[in-house]
């Protein structure tokens, strides 16, 4: 046999390492006692969205809040679930936050939030009598149209609310929030003057202009007007 000194000059002429019994870690382990390899795991689940199908309000409230189904929640300051009563008869739903509803956490703040209140006012509500919603729950960027794959994320949502509220009306305000609540790419003009279903919960929809939209052209309040007046009548049974 050869030395030791040889037999390891030639194992590293060869590139190789002359294996050695390991010592054991612990007093009182065997001598060369194989060290205890931990195979890997399985990798972590990646959870599923909650459905929110079954979710009371508080329940619904908090699985928003948490909300990840989409990209946008990475650059939202806060979600904007809703406001109003509970309770409510009417619901209204507008496309998406903007910039200070994102701060704020509500819908409908600002001056178009301002107009919205003289309107209802108008008819006889309240922003606290109505509750108040939108298709998205966070800000798109620069206040861009929500895209289909956005909104189909937070439309769960959306439609639960429905379920939890069974309103009397929806009152659509704007085209995108028609068009998404009516599944059309019909323009809002034809939308506009004669109710709808929704097409999931059976609730007469009834379509109007944005507030912020009138804002800039208020020459069509009186169209706006006409709307208001069909969704109370359509409230109310009164066939339009």
């Amino acid at each position: 046999m050869r030395p030791a000194a040889d037999r390891d000059a030639w194992l590293a002429a060869l590139g190789l390492v002359r294996w050695e019994r390991r010592q054991a870690a612990v007093d009182g382990a065997p001598a060369g006692a194989a060290e205890a390899v931990t195979a890997p795991g399985p990798a972590p689940a990646v959870a599923e969205p909650l459905d929110p199908g079954h979710l009371d309000w508080p329940a619904l409230r908090a699985c928003v809040a948490d909300c990840t189904r989409c990209e946008l929640h990475r650059g939202r300051t806060r979600t904007v679930f809703g406001v109003g009563s509970e309770t409510a008869d009417w619901l209204i739903v507008g496309e998406a936050p903007g910039a200070e509803e994102d701060r704020r956490g509500e819908p409908f703040v600002g001056r178009a939030g301002q107009l919205l209140n003289a309107m209802l006012a108008a008819i006889g509500l309240s922003r606290e009598s109505v509750f108040i919603a939108n298709v998205l729950k966070c800000r798109p960027p620069n206040n861009r149209d929500p895209s289909a794959e956005e909104a189909a994320a937070c439309r769960p949502y959306l439609e639960r609310q429905i379920e939890l509220l069974r309103p009397r009306l929806i009152l659509a305000v704007g085209r995108v929030a028609a068009q998404h609540l009516l599944e059309t790419t019909t323009p809002l003009g034809r939308l506009r003057g004669q109710v709808h279903r929704h097409p999931r919960g059976d609730v007469p929809v009834v379509v109007t202009y944005h507030p912020a939209y009138l804002l800039r052209s208020p020459a069509d309040k009186a169209r706006a007007w006409e709307d208001l007046l069909l969704a109370c009548r359509t409230a109310a049974g009164v066939a339009p």
